[in-house]
């Protein structure tokens, strides 16, 4: 599916702003690939959260148009990523949409996430399934994939991408979608990074349905990595993350 088509009278704020929070001391490249990911989602202002001027000095000298911010105090911003590369906020506002992914899917589990007002989309392989509690991973062999996801998004009110073969994508109300399109070129470290980004990016850049531009972004991702694969005979997540530009 294409990204939003731009209009002449658009500018960068109307092209939509997303934050990303993304890479730590043990995963930095996480935070390339989480920003690489959002620079190709149509959003025309990405912004990147840190407080690390190692990660804000990596991320800034690859990508000169993505604007390092300390916090979210007083910054505009349609939709935040966080929790890539272990990634964490200590505090979410509860009136913005989020991404969760990594570690941080572990805050749809708790008291304050139910106070939210936004929608939420949470991006968990099946080892991130353990962070919402609930033993999702046995359920996946007893129930399979599709009603894990449904279970998982009525449960917690949330967007889920269940990655891995087959990613599922589901809403509450038992709405979802199965992508066809992602082969196995994929599972490779950083995917889900770069995957968390671009759907942020999307998000931000549309009034679309999200469970829409959710499921867009998953094909998009997918195509980048099926156009890495006819490329390269062992595909990284940079491969997919350059592909991103020619889907």
């Amino acid at each position: 599916m294409p990204r939003r088509r731009l209009e002449a009278s658009d500018n960068k704020y109307s092209r939509g702003v997303v934050a990303v929070a993304a890479g730590s001391s043990r995963f930095p490249g996480a935070s390339i690939l989480a920003v690489g990911g959002a620079r190709r989602g149509n959003a025309g202002y990405v912004k990147f959260l840190s407080r690390d001027s190692k990660l804000v000095d990596l991320v800034v000298t690859n990508f000169p148009d993505v604007v390092p911010i300390a916090s979210l105090e007083k910054e505009r911003v349609d939709v935040l990523v966080v929790g890539p590369g272990g990634s964490r906020l200590p505090v979410i506002p509860l009136d913005l949409p989020i991404v969760l992914d990594g570690e941080m899917i572990k805050f749809a589990a708790t008291p304050q996430f139910k106070k939210r007002k936004a929608y939420s989309v949470i991006t968990p392989h099946e080892g991130e399934l353990k962070y919402l509690g609930g033993n999702y991973l046995a359920k996946l062999s007893e129930v399979g994939r599709e009603k894990t996801a449904l279970q998982i998004a009525d449960k917690f009110d949330v967007i889920v991408v269940l990655k891995g073969n087959k990613t599922v994508i589901a809403k509450p109300g038992g709405k979802f979608k199965v992508d066809r399109i992602g082969g196995p070129e994929l599972a490779t470290a950083g995917s889900g990074d770069l995957l968390a980004g671009l759907i942020g990016s999307m998000l931000a850049s549309s009034a679309t349905d999200p469970f829409d531009l959710v499921c867009d972004a998953v094909d998009i991702h997918s195509r980048a990595g099926q156009s890495a694969a006819t490329r390269f005979k062992s595909v990284t997540a940079v491969e997919i993350m350059e592909s991103l530009a020619r889907v």
